[in-house]
């Protein structure tokens, strides 16, 4: 692992990449006000106890932290409700990203790659994120969604300044970090907000086979969800929709780059590409932490944690836990079992982990058939996100051949 890491010289921040981690599973970390989980038995306990580790994050972030109300909301965000809300609306779209519908997906998906691959054939590069790797799932998920894909520069520049910020995680920030947050959040928040709510308003007048339009429609208990609940449902769906896919997609290609004998492997047998890129996932988790809140007292990993506290559960650290994972530094999509966690775990297990393999198994499977070799360009160096909570690349140039 320390050799890849050198060879793309991927940022310090993601440290989880930067050789085997010591210390203890669990820590308080009194710079950040927060508790960091790094342990997968520990993360594994975490994601199964929604009572114990409520998604609800923002009851415990200081209110001095927080964009005024009528500005910025989460309400509709399933990834910050807990049950029985949680199980409501998740209803309300998990019809869209069934086995089949997924299944009967792959066409469309087959079709787009070629579109894109068609489109950069006579370019001097080849930049597998803008070329490929991004407007791939952006095209599906907007399809879905029932808005013009044709809008993905917007989607684009949106999801960069929402993301790809090179800020640390922490609850203990002065007034001026906290207003430079603030204002690098709310002005694309409420571009993209406008432009969802615009559709909204469209789908109630004329009602479309679509996702956004099933959102309109939608009742828990009796009841319309309220717009901003539906703004915040499609917001949610067109960003997660699209980002994993993305990450997941360039670092696996990145991962074979690194280690050709397991390219060859995969280019001479197809049927090992879901193991690749399942492998690919958990050494280069895309989400590499998600954040939860106590609601009581407990013991984790040997210490106690009080309530209402902060926990910063790192997916990524706990995929490469020499616990669970034997020589978790290296790439081996021969791993079995491989029971990463990049994906989350129970009633918070990602909706559209289905779409994202099968996007990238499809998309993977044509890059092996249409390049001889992937190669990055060395004239080219890739860029990794800056954004410590995020392991992927914004920039991976291969060589045309």
């Amino acid at each position: 692992m320390a050799d890849i890491v050198e060879m793309y010289d991927i940022p310090v921040q993601h440290f989880w990449l930067h050789g085997p981690r010591s210390g203890p599973a669990v820590e308080f970390a009194a710079d950040a006000g927060m508790w960091n989980v790094y342990g997968y038995p520990e993360l594994h306990e975490v994601l199964g106890d929604p009572a114990t580790f409520s998604s609800d994050t923002m009851r415990v972030v200081p209110e001095s932290m927080m964009p005024p109300k009528d500005e910025f909301s989460l309400d509709g965000f399933i990834t910050q409700i807990d049950p029985p809300e949680h199980g409501k609306l998740r209803k309300l779209v998990s019809a869209a990203f069934t086995r089949r519908v997924v299944a009967d997906l792959e066409p469309r998906i087959a079709a787009v790659t070629h579109e894109l691959l068609d489109a950069a054939r006579d370019r001097e590069r080849f930049e597998l994120v803008s070329d490929l790797a991004y407007p791939l799932p952006v095209i599906v998920i907007a399809e879905l969604l029932g808005i013009p894909s044709s809008d993905r520069a917007l989607f684009k520049r949106w999801a960069d300044a929402l993301f790809q910020r090179d800020a640390k995680v922490s609850i203990k920030q002065s007034a001026e970090e906290r207003e430079a947050e603030t204002q690098a959040v709310m002005k694309p928040w409420k571009e993209m907000s406008d432009y969802l709510a615009h559709h909204a308003t469209e789908r109630r007048r004329q009602p479309r086979a679509d996702l956004l339009t099933r959102l309109v429609e939608a009742e828990v208990d009796g009841d319309h969800l309220p717009e901003g609940q539906v703004v915040n449902f499609a917001i949610l769906l067109l960003l997660a929709g699209h980002i994993t896919t993305t990450m997941l997609l360039g670092n696996t290609v990145l991962c074979l780059d690194a280690y050709p004998e397991q390219q060859d492997r995969a280019r001479a047998d197809r049927a090992s590409i879901p193991a690749v890129i399942e492998e690919s996932l958990r050494l280069f988790t895309p989400f590499a932490a998600l954040g939860r809140a106590t609601t009581r007292e407990v013991e984790l990993g040997g210490v106690t944690i009080p309530a209402d506290q902060l926990v910063m559960c790192w997916v990524a650290a706990a995929n490469r836990d020499p616990r669970q994972f034997p020589d978790p530094e290296a790439f081996d999509p021969h791993r079995d079992p491989n029971p990463h966690l990049a994906f989350g775990r129970g009633i918070h297990f990602c909706l559209g982990a289905p779409l994202a393999r099968l996007e990238g198994r499809v998309a993977l499977n044509i890059l092996l058939d249409r390049f001889d070799r992937l190669r990055t360009d060395p004239e080219d160096p890739v860029q990794f996100i800056p954004t410590p909570t995020l392991s992927g690349v914004r920039r991976l140039s291969l060589i045309q051949s």
